[in-house]
């Protein structure tokens, strides 16, 4: 870690082969001070996601497949804030936002929002590969979800108890609207990979900010932002307080370093996470180059990560001293 910018690294790992990783949040997630039942919820569920994205990669499977069916899993998995899981806003209700980008042709799909589809990630794709747009929110993305097959559910569906009890800690606390808080973790699940044939990808999905304004979108679902693939410089996916890493720009910032300046994709990554952190926002991101060099970038205590290569083993991390 280094003091200047307060960022968490892990060294660059170099793939000539297919490699992928994923997230799950950042935040203050420090050794000894962590529920021991959801460490091991959270290495559990990090794990399945590898496998079920590593599986795609492992047959000669596009980097596009392999991030969907990671973030899949991490939306399915209530110990991550995103699909079944994911927090409340300050009227009770769930809004999930999520966001894929396809490396090679540049092509992305995103929705805000929506309250219906089980799997906002897949939602998201569906937008790509189906329609002209981009980004649809709100009901019009829910109709578009029940009109293309995309599977629905009753919005209870997402709700879980320890999700309703932080909204009510908040609600005692006198926290009415969404607050940046540097004891919480930033909720966000993400996925990046670079597949056999060198192809990017990235995918993001979240339920945001406990407690946020409803109606709020955050950095996930914009591109550029929480989300970018690029075959010519890098894919990102990123965790933390998302107006800031909109105001940065940061997947867009990060790949225009690789591509412009002839960075690493950890230095681009370290250098914008610490400009992200002189604007007051922290959290923290995942990315692989267009050369294979998968990296990770923090500047909160902990986050929820993992990775997984042709020519690896599994690794599997939530403290900035792993």
């Amino acid at each position: 870690m280094t003091d200047q910018t307060n960022t968490a690294r892990d060294g660059i790992f170099d793939s000539g082969g297919w490699v992928l990783q994923v997230h799950g949040g950042a935040g203050a997630m420090r050794r000894g001070e962590l529920d021991s039942a959801l460490e091991t919820a959270t290495h559990a569920g990090l794990t399945q996601a590898l496998v079920a994205g590593a599986a795609i990669l492992r047959r000669g499977g596009a980097a596009l497949d392999a991030v969907e069916a990671a973030v899949r899993v991490l939306e399915d998995d209530p110990a991550f804030n995103a699909g079944h899981g994911a927090v409340f806003t300050a009227d009770g209700t769930i809004e999930l936002d999520a966001a894929v980008m396809d490396g090679a042709t540049r092509a992305a799909g995103a929705v805000a929002g929506v309250t219906r589809a089980r799997n906002p990630v897949t939602l998201a794709r569906a937008l790509m590969e189906q329609t002209p747009h981009v980004l649809v929110a709100g009901p019009g993305a829910d109709r578009f979800g029940e009109e293309v097959g995309v599977e629905q559910v009753d919005p209870t569906y997402f709700h879980t108890a320890e999700r309703w009890r932080q909204l009510e800690k908040m609600r005692e606390c006198g926290q009415g609207k969404a607050v940046f808080d540097a004891d919480v973790k930033f909720g966000t699940v993400g996925a990046v990979a670079r597949d056999s044939q060198g192809h990017l990808a990235a995918a993001t999905s979240t339920g945001g900010l406990t407690g946020k304004r409803p109606g709020r979108v955050g950095d996930s679902p914009l591109i550029g932002a929480g989300t970018f693939a690029d075959d010519r410089s890098c894919a990102v996916s990123a965790t933390g307080s998302g107006e800031f890493y909109i105001r940065e720009g940061v997947g867009h910032e990060i790949g225009a370093r690789i591509r412009f300046l002839g960075e690493s994709a950890q230095v681009a990554a370290d250098v914008v996470q610490a400009e992200t952190k002189a604007l007051g926002g922290e959290g923290g991101l995942i990315a692989i180059g267009h050369d294979g060099a998968a990296v990770w970038s923090f500047n909160t205590p902990g986050m929820y990560r993992g990775r997984v290569a042709a020519d690896g083993e599994m690794t599997v991390a939530i403290y900035g001293d792993e």
